[in-house]
């Protein structure tokens, strides 16, 4: 990279945000982290990390602002966002997780559960290495062998993404999406920032993307 890209990660406190300021740090990046609507509105690409409720977080993100702000930046600005975990999850449609709840809406997919028949043959949550098939074109991806290995720590996922091609999957107990990219919107249900040097591609392939 010829000059350092400038990342702001929104902190909406849920999630480990040192982990990953400190993989874009390593790739040379400018790193903000903020809480502050106006500062998200002047980002050049912004990450939205996450752990934890889907309920609890779209309550701060609408109490806060800092909603609107990434829907108008990513909608109307068309600068590139990347979701990461439940960051993945918010860009959809809405999750029965704690009490049904509207996302961002910036992509039509909904997060549920995994299939109750799938606790049976295998252990939920989601946590460890898994493979993850690319889709094609992908940008996410390129330059990466065609099945490559990245860290997943979730009980609830996307299953689709309605009328969406570029979207990656992972298998466990079933097909699930594990990344997708729709214009500037990005995302993968993996932890790019635990993946070790897959994860690092990815983020890197991530901050070199051109906005629409």
């Amino acid at each position: 990279m010829n000059a350092s890209p400038n990342v702001t990660i929104i902190d909406y406190g849920m999630g480990n945000l040192w982990s990953v300021q400190s993989a874009f740090e390593y790739l040379n990046c400018s790193v903000t982290v903020t809480s502050d609507p106006e500062t998200i509105l002047k980002s050049d690409r912004i990450v939205l990390p996450g752990v934890g409720s889907f309920k609890a977080a779209m309550e701060t993100l609408r109490t806060t602002g800092i909603a609107e702000s990434v829907i108008d930046l990513v909608k109307s600005r068309g600068v590139n966002i990347l979701g990461i975990c439940l960051g993945m999850q918010l860009l959809g449609s809405g999750s029965p997780e704690d009490g049904e709840t509207s996302g961002l809406g910036l992509i039509d997919g909904r997060t549920d559960s995994f299939d109750s028949r799938i606790a049976k043959v295998v252990k939920i949550p989601h946590v460890g290495f898994d493979t993850v098939r690319f889709c094609e074109g992908t940008k996410l991806f390129r330059g990466m062998s065609e099945e490559s290995d990245f860290y997943f720590v979730h009980e609830y996922r996307m299953k689709t993404i309605r009328d969406l091609k570029t979207v990656s999957l992972c298998t466990y107990g079933e097909d699930f999406v594990a990344a997708f990219e729709s214009n500037n919107i990005f995302a993968t249900q993996f932890h790019p920032e635990k993946s070790q040097a897959n994860g690092l591609r990815v983020l890197k392939n991530f901050v070199k993307i051109e906005s629409c």
